[in-house]
């Protein structure tokens, strides 16, 4: 007699991502905090990456980097690198 053994998955679909970077095209999430450097974080805070905004996942390059971002009513590209700087609210994110 075979034992079978259950196959336990782990379902990430409600699971927050924790960084921008993270998130796909559609999705959306409140950003919590930036953690780059002081002048970096000011210029993006300029562009609109402002803690407590909403950023939805727009397209990107065919290559996968950098991807595009809608904020505060503008679209702006960013490398996966910074994006993975970008810390978002917990709970927040989704599809519509």
């Amino acid at each position: 007699m075979a034992l079978r053994q259950k196959r336990h998955t782990k379902r990430h679909a409600h699971r927050t991502p924790a960084v921008l970077s993270e998130l796909h095209e559609g999705e959306h999430a409140v950003l919590e905090r930036l953690e780059l450097a002081d002048e970096d974080n000011q210029r993006m805070m300029e562009l609109g990456f402002i803690p407590g905004t909403l950023i939805v996942v727009g397209r990107c390059a065919p290559g996968g980097d950098p991807r595009v971002y809608r904020v505060d009513g503008s679209e702006i590209a960013l490398r996966r690198e910074t994006a993975s700087r970008l810390r978002l609210r917990s709970g927040s994110n989704g599809q519509d």
